[in-house]
């Protein structure tokens, strides 16, 4: 089949008499972008080969699994943990909705690890039969690149296989960090967290993103005692601070202990458990230490340098708008590339991928406006700019709108527990910039709110909209009184 290729951001036909190749592409990766990438470069017609890590729900050097990250050890199982947790807190609110629930609820850690493991074995087997049923290769076992268009797969045998491709894509994504400390063996991952055999009593976690204020939240909603410590004052850091400070609150009401500005520095195994030495004196006993300090992109074992592929200093993979390295014939997509680290995002990258180099349709990713949800209890979520970085980024005033109420289902249980909306406006031409909310079903609701920050929205459009009553989403089409307006110049007024 004769395709067009995209060549220095030129569409391009290829030469007659074109060399050989085992594979028009060859993806190493077979998480959520590199099977998108293969599935949609096969629909175009392309002979596409790609290869795994055998599966294990624990990631290492050597497995793995189809389905990568997200599916297996990342947001699958962790929002179906979250899910778990949440009956906790939904359990004792129905009491002033009258049900009459005994004062001791047992919950099965185990039953809920064995339902979710049947759910990523699942996933795993449903991702394997896509890139079948769209005529993929899958090869089980390690690869890496040996030339600019070869690729060596060293199967579970120690079998070295070697295949030509005249383009390689890099999709191997990333993998959890250790702090350098005495002890931090003893601490554990996000993968192991996600699959322990019993559920601890005393956990610390050490961290103040995304993953530690989940887990917080995962715990806790289980009953386990939980206390964070993370090294900024809020955690979230990059969050918009307002929503920053309602997420440390709801974990603080929750019954979570926050530890801002406090590190760990050591840990000891003892006999009650694990002691934490921390860098202001203080010291713990816990079951379990997470570790969910970052994460690196999946690049050591590739061969990348030996081959010229550029990395940037935490060793992710350099490229262009379209996905491409500094060599023509490799590409990469999602975490590997450390550019905005979300399963969606890596699905966006892989499609644009397929479009440019087997669709005849060049296309670059979009990274603006990317709507995010961090799952915690309950959840936070935005699109567009924080407040902090509408300042840094405007060049007119903007109008700032924020709503904090006590969500209806609250009223009755007597949670107190408070939602907060935000809208940034562009004084001057009326666009809705960014949009934030933490509370029950912020996720569900912010995702609506990306289609209209995507299309440009205004804020006479917004306030044009009907609204749907009784709900919380109303809200943001109901904000009519401006809270407060920041002068262009300005400068944010926290470093949180």
């Amino acid at each position: 089949m004769s395709r067009k290729m995209l060549i220095d951001g030129e569409v391009s036909q290829p030469n007659e008499g074109e060399v050989h190749y085992d594979f028009d592409l060859f993806v190493i990766g077979a998480g959520s972008g590199g099977v998108r990438a293969s599935r949609f470069s096969a629909n175009f017609g392309a002979k596409v080969g790609i290869c795994e890590l055998p599966f294990h729900p624990i990631s290492s050097e050597v497995v793995g699994g189809v389905g990568g990250t997200c599916v297996i050890r990342g947001c699958v199982p962790k929002k179906i943990l979250v899910y778990g947790a949440s009956f906790g807190g939904e359990i004792e609110d129905a009491r002033n909705y009258g049900w009459e629930v005994n004062e001791k609820v047992d919950f099965n850690w185990k039953k809920l690890l064995h339902k979710k493991t049947e759910e990523i074995i699942r996933l795993n087997g449903i991702y394997k039969r896509l890139l079948s049923n769209a005529g993929v290769k899958l090869f089980e076992g390690e690869g890496k690149i040996v030339g600019p268009n070869e690729v060596e797969v060293t199967q579970l045998d120690g079998t070295k296989l070697s295949y030509s491709a005249k383009h390689i894509l890099i999709a191997t994504g990333s993998r959890a960090q250790r702090p350098a400390i005495p002890g931090q063996e003893l601490g554990i991952s996000s993968d192991e967290a996600l699959s322990l055999e019993e559920l601890p009593k005393r956990v610390v976690v050490l961290g103040g993103g995304y993953i530690a204020v989940e887990f917080a939240s995962i715990w806790r909603g289980m009953g386990v005692s939980v206390d964070l410590f993370f090294r900024k004052e809020l955690p979230l850091r990059g969050f918009d601070d307002e929503m920053r400070a309602a997420v440390a609150r709801n974990l603080e009401g929750r019954g979570i202990d926050l530890h801002p500005q406090t590190n760990l520095t050591e840990l000891i195994k003892t006999e009650d458990g694990i002691k934490v030495s921390t860098d202001h004196g203080e010291e713990l006993i816990a079951d379990v230490v997470l570790f969910a300090t970052g994460r690196a992109p999946n690049t050591k074992r590739l061969n990348l340098e030996a081959i010229g592929v550029e990395l940037d200093k935490t060793g992710a993979v350099k490229v262009d708008e379209y996905s491409r390295t500094n060599i023509p014939s490799i590409w990469a997509v999602g975490d590997v590339t450390n550019r905005a680290n979300l399963t969606p995002v890596a699905l966006m990258e892989g499609t644009c991928f397929a479009k440019t180099v087997f669709g005849d349709q060049p296309s670059k990713p979009d990274h603006r406006d990317i709507p995010c949800a961090v799952f915690c209890i309950p959840p936070l979520s935005v699109v567009g700019l924080s407040e902090e970085q509408a300042i840094e980024q405007a060049k007119g005033d903007i109008l700032v709108f924020t709503s904090t109420f006590t969500p209806m289902k609250n009223t009755v249980s007597g949670r107190q527990e408070k939602t907060i909306m935000k809208l940034l406006v562009d004084a001057e031409t009326d666009k809705v910039i960014g949009a934030s909310m933490c509370g029950p079903d912020s996720p569900e609701i912010v995702q609506g709110i990306a289609i209209a920050l995507k299309c440009g929205a205004t804020k006479a459009q917004f306030d044009s909209t009907v609204g749907i009553h009784p709900s919380a989403a109303e809200e943001f089409v109901t904000m009519r009184s401006v809270t407060r307006r920041i002068a262009a110049g300005s400068k944010p007024k926290t470093n949180l």
